[in-house]
């Protein structure tokens, strides 16, 4: 018998390379995500309708092997990936992937495992996969999101906590159009700066986690003026200090602001993909008609973690 399984998206409010030191993250997950249609069969085979990245394949395998490590039975499944989220952009549909993938492959083999420990998983398969060491945010964030909050989550420890966001508050996303992929971008040149605590880099990293802890607790107060002033300051920590941004994101934030939102930054990896703003749910429909002459605009909602469907 067919089954479904679905793994969100995700968005960072706020708290940005944080996780590739221990840090504090604000991420939601999104509607936006990855189902996979699949039965239990002999060997792994997948077709996708719409996952267009030409490398898609590689998670797979890493994936599988990853599971199979912590003594996965080695049943494969045979289905369809159908994705509503855009390669590239800086929401994360590579940990969507992997997460997808590893609850299918966990439930045919009736094989158990904790949702952060299939998160860890899925992070050691993107290692895998592309050779880069991401955090561990996207796929936490991934399985433990829940509609209507944030994720206040430290990635060093793991504790967390859901945030409420109010509600009448609208995430926006506005692609740059721009493309970029991890291993192929400065990513992995951060995290080494990083590590040999480049003085710039690591004021980035200091003062965002202070910023991810107000941001926190202006969305509990609901406190537009003050998000607005939190984001202004990670977007140009992370254009000065971290040096990440890029010419067309720099203008999307720019452009957001004047267009009514009260919070705008880049999210994500940078080199490229998305920006988030924070709107009036009754300006949102407006705030997008103005945006999508700029870049792919999405009116996102924050959603439930990975399931089975």
């Amino acid at each position: 018998m067919a089954r479904a399984f679905w793994a969100p998206g995700r968005v960072n409010l706020i708290g940005e390379y944080t996780d590739l030191v221990g840090g504090l993250v604000l991420p939601v997950a999104l509607d936006l995500g990855i189902r996979l249609d699949v039965v239990a069969a002999g060997e792994t085979a997948l077709v996708s309708a719409d996952v267009d990245d030409p490398e898609w394949r590689r998670y797979v395998d890493a994936v599988e092997e990853e599971l199979a490590a912590l003594g996965r039975p080695a049943v494969g499944i045979a289905g369809e990936l159908h994705s509503t989220l855009p390669i590239g952009s800086g929401l994360s549909s590579s940990a969507a992937l992997e997460i997808v993938l590893a609850l299918a492959l966990c439930a045919v083999a009736e094989f158990e495992l904790e949702p952060l420990e299939l998160a860890q998983a899925a992070r050691r398969a993107e290692h895998r996969a592309v050779g880069v060491p991401c955090g561990i945010m996207d796929q936490a964030v991934c399985v433990l999101g829940h509609a209507g909050c944030a994720l206040l989550l430290d990635t060093g420890t793991l504790e967390h906590e859901l945030v409420p966001l109010p509600p009448d508050t609208r995430i926006v996303v506005v692609d740059s159009g721009v493309r970029r992929t991890l291993e192929r971008s400065g990513y992995a040149d951060r995290q080494r700066e990083l590590a040999e605590r480049e003085p710039s880099r690591i004021r980035h990293v200091e003062s965002e986690n202070e910023r991810v802890r107000e941001a926190a607790a202006a969305l509990r107060a609901n406190d537009r003026r003050r998000l607005g002033e939190l984001f202004h300051a990670g977007h140009e920590s992370l254009r000065v200090d971290f040096e990440v941004t890029i010419p067309e994101l720099d203008r999307l934030v720019a452009l957001a602001v004047d267009n009514g939102a009260f919070a705008a930054r880049m999210t994500g990896g940078g080199f490229g993909g998305s920006i988030v703003a924070l709107v009036d749910a009754a300006d949102s429909a407006s705030f997008a008609r103005a945006m999508i002459a700029h870049g792919r605009t999405w009116v996102c909602r924050a959603s439930d973690g990975a399931r089975e469907l």
